[in-house]
Formats: structure tokens, sequence, C-alpha cells
């Protein structure tokens, strides 16, 4: 009769920890299970977020007949740009984009330089009721928007600037723009992170603050900038209470003074309507063509969101670095 080797206990311990080593990987080498549960949950997280966006274009290219079956999914039988083009002519994007860009462009930009100037302040400056002037500044992100909508307006209107883009630009400017307390606090964390080392540097060279702050803060600061501007430009982009009431008085559905593509899009059911009407010829019959079927409704949502998606693609690299850089950690 043989004698059968039965591995030891150090042996097999041995054997369990170059398996675990494998699989699960080492401090500093990811292991294949390890590398595919990983890739698993960013593969399902990525879905969850592109579904909608995905779902969203396919079905702004197919045909009344492919909506209509209900066979036809996510592969079109036929593809057809005909719904951009009627979205584009019922939101008007040859008169609205550029409303729509200087109405986000100019406020985010006010905002972001108002705040990185705040910001700055109250991380490299003490002075009195320093600590009381930052609670009144959270005070501001936790006090809801909507409460000072009547104040608001009667002072708009009380000034002559209802329907005017200065409604939104002049607040900015003061540091009351969109959630301009996050933007202050954001500024406040980045700059408190850079050296102190480099201003007292620069002021034995005799530079000034406003020198210190252009040459040496700014350069230091371009992910916070580049972040806290595309936060900005997506909110003021992407409201459209406040946007509706300020440019076209109380009347939200009146787009006679100025207007955005979001307006548009918010009431393009009856837009879409009238240019129907318009195109055939009032007194025509033109039936259920008067109803924007789905796909051309997906369609002025993919336009309303292109600028977005193109703006997140030039600036992603920045924007990801400033996350990282700029998130208040307490570091």
């Amino acid at each position: 009769m043989q004698n059968v080797n039965i591995p030891s206990k150090e042996s097999w311990n041995l054997l369990m920890l170059r398996v675990k080593a494998k699989l699960w990987g080492r401090p500093h080498h990811r292991g294949k299970l390890y590398q595919a549960i990983v890739y698993m949950l960013l593969i399902s997280l990525g879905f969850v977020y592109l579904y909608p966006i995905l779902d969203m274009f396919i079905t702004s290219l197919m045909t009344l007949p492919d909506l209509l079956d209900a066979s036809v999914k996510w592969i079109p039988t036929e593809i057809t740009f005909e719904n951009y083009i009627e979205a584009f002519d019922v939101m008007k994007v040859k008169e609205t984009l550029g409303s729509t860009v200087i109405g986000a462009l100019l406020p985010a930009l006010a905002q972001t330089l108002v705040c990185a100037l705040t910001g700055y302040g109250l991380a490299r400056y003490n002075f009195p009721m320093k600590k009381l002037l930052l609670g009144l500044i959270l005070l501001t992100f936790v006090v809801p928007p909507y409460v000072l909508m009547v104040p608001n307006y009667v002072m708009f209107s009380d000034y002559k600037l209802i329907g005017t883009l200065k409604t939104l630009i002049y607040p900015a400017l003061l540091g009351q723009g969109t959630k301009s307390a996050i933007f202050i606090l954001i500024f406040m964390q980045f700059f408190k992170q850079t050296p102190l080392a480099l201003d007292e540097a620069a002021r034995v060279d005799g530079a000034s603050d406003a020198k210190i702050f252009l040459r040496i803060a700014v350069p230091l600061a371009i992910p916070a900038f580049i972040l806290c501007f595309m936060f900005s430009f997506v909110w003021y982009w992407n409201d459209t209470y406040f946007t509706a009431l300020y440019l076209n008085g109380t009347n939200i559905a009146d787009t006679t003074k100025v207007s955005t593509m979001l307006l548009e899009l918010q009431n393009f059911d009856a837009m879409y309507k009238a240019h129907i009407q318009n195109v055939a010829g009032w007194g025509a019959s033109v039936m259920g063509e008067s109803v924007a079927n789905e796909a051309i409704r997906m369609a002025a949502t993919v336009l309303t969101i292109l600028p977005l998606l193109f703006l997140y693609f030039c600036l992603q690299k920045y924007f990801v670095e400033g996350i990282d850089k700029a998130g208040i950690t307490g570091e």
C-alpha cells in the first residue's frame, strides 16, 4: 500500500494565500476577481446613467411606423433626421440659442469670478466677524430661493429689469447667483490647500495682493474655476422657472420677450401645434399630425443637451481634476 503525501497545514495555508493573492490581488497589484468586480460595478453604474440617453437618442431617430411597432426597440428599421429638422424649426433654435448661451454664460462667468474673490478672501485673510460672515453665506444656501421669489420680482420690477437678462447677471455679480454659497466653499477649500509660502515669497518680492491673486492663486486654481464654471453654466442653462418668471413676466408661456431653448422645450407641444398649423395653413385639416410624437419630443430634448455634452467633453479633464482637488474633505 503506497503512502499518500498529505500536505501539511503550513503548505495548505501557503497555497490558500497564493490563490487569494492571484484572485484578489496584493496592495500594489489587483487580482483578476477584484478587477472583475470593479468592472462589473462600473459597467452597471454606467448603464444606469447611459440608458436614458441612449434610449432618447435612438427614439429620436425613429420614424412614426417604428414608434407604433412594439417589436422595434433598439434598432430602427429606418433612420430619419426629419425629427431633428422639425424640432429645430419648432424651438426656433436660430433665435433662442444665442439668448440661451448668453443667459447661462454671462451669469456663470460673473458668478465664478465673484465667488473666487470671496473664497480667496475667506481663505487668506483674518478679519472681525469672519465666522459670522461665513455663517450668513451658508444661510443663503439653506434658505430656499422660492421664499425670495416675490421680493426679488418686486425689486426687479421697480428697477425696470423684468424681461431682460440683467435679472440673471446682476445677482451673479453681487454674489447672489444660483447656489453661490457652494462655489464660495469650494474656492475657500481650494485656496486653503495652496501653500502660504508662495504668497509670502511674492510679498517679499514686492507683489501686491491683487498681483498675488492673479499671478499665483488663479493659475493654481484653474481646476476649481473650471469646476465652478461648469456647474454654474449647467444650472443656469437648465433653469426654467426663474428664467421664465424674470424674463417673460408672470405668464410662463409668454415667449414674446427673451426666450431660451429650455422654455421652448417646456412649451413644445403647444409650439409644435402652432407650427403645424402655420405650415399647413390656418383652416387646413391636420388632425393627429398637430400632436408631436415621442420621436420629435426626444429630438428636441437632444438638441437642448447637446451644448452641455460638448462643453463637458471639452473640459472633462479639468472637471475631474477639480472634483478631486476641490472636494470639501477637511484635509
